[in-house]
């Protein structure tokens, strides 16, 4: 079989390499040179340079001259600059869907991903809710049909998520968030945009405090 054309292999180390961070497997403070990367990668070095270059622009990572790369720190005034941003930006983007209206497919996944929200938390299983509530966000957001918007607030969403994955059981049991995306959802589908934007905009300042505070809280245990 002929070796994977190179932009194929630099999207797959970017794609992995993207989710160990993401999932804290390789946490915040992580320093690796690339060498390093590589064989966790098993990989070349060529691709995971390039992966990590893209990483960079992200935000999510330093590269370090002669040194590799540090994953940098979930800083709490990051946190509030990115919560600011989507506080501003999503509830306009879902208000926007709201005015458009949604297809049949469109409705059929964010009923679904709000079904999985429901369901993991009967189950207790808060990494499956954490994974259906990112897929609902990302969901909407591109249903905007606006790809300039989605792909600048995925990587909002990106940045935010390893933060959301580290205070996951250091705050209450997330009824309340699920109660918020099953109402906003019927806003959408109301085709209601005032109500979507003022449900939206209530749900990601309540989400703002509750993950700085709990992001205030580790890092006092740390102290």
């Amino acid at each position: 079989m002929p070796p994977a054309p190179k932009v194929s292999r630099v999207n797959d180390a970017y794609e992995r390499l993207k989710q160990e961070i993401l999932e804290n497997r390789l946490p915040p403070g992580y320093q690796g040179t690339e060498p390093e990367i590589a064989a966790r990668m098993e990989m070349s070095r060529t691709p995971v340079r390039e992966a990590l270059i893209r990483l960079q622009s992200e935000g999510l990572i330093d590269l370090i001259p002669r040194r590799g790369i540090r994953v940098l720190p979930i800083a709490p005034s990051d946190m509030r600059d990115i919560y600011q941003i989507l506080t501003v930006l999503e509830p306009e983007a879902a208000a926007d869907v709201a005015t458009i209206g949604l297809t049949p497919n469109q409705i059929d996944a964010l009923e679904a991903a709000t079904v999985e929200m429901e369901s993991a938390l009967e189950t207790e299983d808060l990494d499956r809710w954490a994974s259906a509530d990112d897929h609902f966000h990302r969901t909407l957001l591109a249903c905007n049909g606006n790809d300039r918007l989605t792909a600048f607030v995925n990587t909002l969403f990106d940045q935010a998520h390893r933060a959301r994955v580290v205070t996951l059981r250091l705050r209450e049991v997330p009824w309340k968030s699920t109660e918020d995306h099953r109402a906003i959802l019927k806003a959408v589908t109301d085709g209601d945009a005032e109500r979507t934007r003022k449900l939206f905009r209530a749900h990601r300042e309540r989400a703002a405090q509750e993950l700085l505070q709990a992001l205030e809280r580790s890092r006092l245990s740390q102290l």
